[in-house]
């Protein structure tokens, strides 16, 4: 309602200036810095042809006016009692009470990362591979990606990204473990979070070059050809002797 009668009255001073275009704008914001609300911030501002003319601020406790017109009118709410205390009931009902009840109902679960472990180009690099454990959509933001090499923690080589928000209150985190390939290696990146009961670990499995795929290939329908020919040899053999006529001979 104050910032409602704060809009009225500064209208009717703006139309009786004489000011020909008219645009009346009023935000509401919250500005919440934590979870649980504590320290949100709650704003009610007044726009007018793009100008900023005033606003309360919860921090401060009072209205401020930034034009001729807005000034007075300022200073005549902050000396009702009255308005200001709806103000701090404004403060608790369109701000801190509200991020309290979603955060209880909604973001203090809880949500479970779900993890991608992929081989990239490791470009630029001395080592000839490149692996890529990423973990998307998981609340809340503390969570540890470690890479294991035969059981053993890596260090070396490895850089990751900070938690990174997708902007609806969940996160996403990428590590990368640049290495050299080696004969009959485990590699494994272990994911720890609040929503898991035990870490979970997730195995590389190495997935084989294009052109070893394309040996494979040539040579399994080699074979198959092969097979063929094969059966095909057989069945005209079978035919052409059944159709033998036996001669005896005396």
């Amino acid at each position: 309602m104050s910032a409602l009668g704060f809009s009225s009255v500064l209208l009717l001073l703006c139309l009786s200036s004489g000011v020909n275009a008219l645009f009346l704008h009023v935000l509401l914001r919250c500005q919440v810095y934590s979870g649980d609300g504590h320290d949100a911030v709650y704003l009610e501002q007044l726009y007018f042809n793009k100008l900023l003319l005033g606003q309360y601020n919860s921090t401060l406790g009072k209205f401020t006016g930034y034009t001729e017109f807005s000034k007075p009118i300022a200073d005549s709410l902050n000396n009702s009692t009255r308005i200001m205390e709806q103000e701090r009931k404004n403060t608790w009902r369109n701000c801190r009470d509200y991020v309290q009840r979603f955060y209880k109902e909604f973001i203090g679960k809880t949500v479970k990362p779900h993890v991608r472990l992929r081989s990239v180009e490791a470009g630029s690099s001395r080592h000839p591979a490149m692996l890529v454990c990423s973990a998307y959509g998981f609340y809340p933001k503390q969570i540890r990606l470690t890479w294991l090499r035969n059981g053993k923690e890596v260090t070396s080589d490895v850089t990751s990204t900070e938690e990174l928000p997708n902007g609806n209150w969940l996160y996403q985190i990428h590590s990368q473990l640049e290495y050299t390939p080696r004969p009959g290696e485990k590699i494994i990146c272990m994911v720890e979070h609040a929503s898991l009961m035990d870490p979970e670990l997730y195995d590389w499995v190495p997935m084989m070059p294009e052109s070893k795929w394309n040996k494979i290939a040539l040579g399994t329908a080699g074979l198959l050809l092969g097979l063929v020919l094969l059966v095909a040899g057989l069945i005209y053999y079978r035919k052409k002797s059944s159709g033998r006529t036996l001669v005896p001979q005396y």
